[in-house]
């Protein structure tokens, strides 16, 4: 296990480890805590009661966040020709089509955050997942990044919409701003990430759903919530 900073262990001493905090406390308590040279962001883990391995209690989503990530998403869509300037008009960062995929390969180009892709487009998008895939930016149907409504999906990238899927420990972790956010802002997309998990139950999960909730800054220690109030 890696050895924990002092400046983390202090910021332990500072949380009552035995209590449960409502969501408004525990973003006072991380804009309290935070004092590093760089802003950090906010981030949620939900353990749920269901089993990841079994493939009708999978987790997975999108939501948009409505005072989004504090992040500038740099959006790559790829597409063929005569969509370049749709995609451009809607605020897409990159277009292109194969060259831009050999650029990707040859190149290992990566100034950019997601990939959105026509379906056609897919099978020749789907030739570089060994290198797309163990960084997260394989398009997929289920975060909506294969579509043909290209405008539509990156204005919603754009303006926070973000992934939520279920890790091998049945754990969703998702960032929702940053800590110089309001508290208001970080409450409502703490909300809007929440609402949006639970309406994901799997109909096969059986018991508790969410068996425990923690909010931490990107560097600081979790603040358990009290999720009593919350679902």
């Amino acid at each position: 296990m890696k050895k924990k900073s002092k400046r983390y262990n202090n910021l332990l001493k500072k949380i009552d480890l035995n209590s449960n905090f409502e969501i408004e406390s525990a973003v006072d308590i991380l804009k309290d805590l935070s004092g590093i040279n760089f802003i950090e962001s906010v981030e949620v883990h939900a353990k749920l009661g269901v089993d990841s391995k079994q493939a009708d209690q999978q987790v997975r989503g999108t939501v948009v966040l409505p005072n989004g990530t504090g992040k500038n998403i740099r959006v790559l869509v790829i597409t063929k020709d005569d969509r370049f300037e749709e995609a451009k008009t809607a605020g897409a960062d990159y277009v292109g089509n194969e060259d831009i995929l050999q650029k990707i390969k040859s190149e290992n180009w990566f100034d950019f955050d997601c990939i959105v892709t026509t379906p056609e487009m897919m099978v020749k998008v789907s030739s570089l997942g060994k290198i797309l895939g163990p960084k997260g930016l394989m398009p997929n149907p289920k975060s909506g990044t294969i579509t043909n409504d290209i405008a539509k999906t990156i204005k919603e990238i754009k303006l926070g919409k973000i992934e939520y899927k279920l890790d091998k420990s049945n754990i969703v972790h998702a960032v929702i701003g940053k800590v110089s956010f309001g508290a208001e802002k970080l409450v409502e997309n703490f909300n809007a990430l929440l609402n949006a998990i639970v309406k994901s139950r799997p109909s096969a999960s059986k018991g508790k759903y969410i068996k425990s909730l923690f909010i931490s800054s990107t560097m600081g220690p979790g603040i358990k919530l009290n999720i009593s109030k919350l679902i």
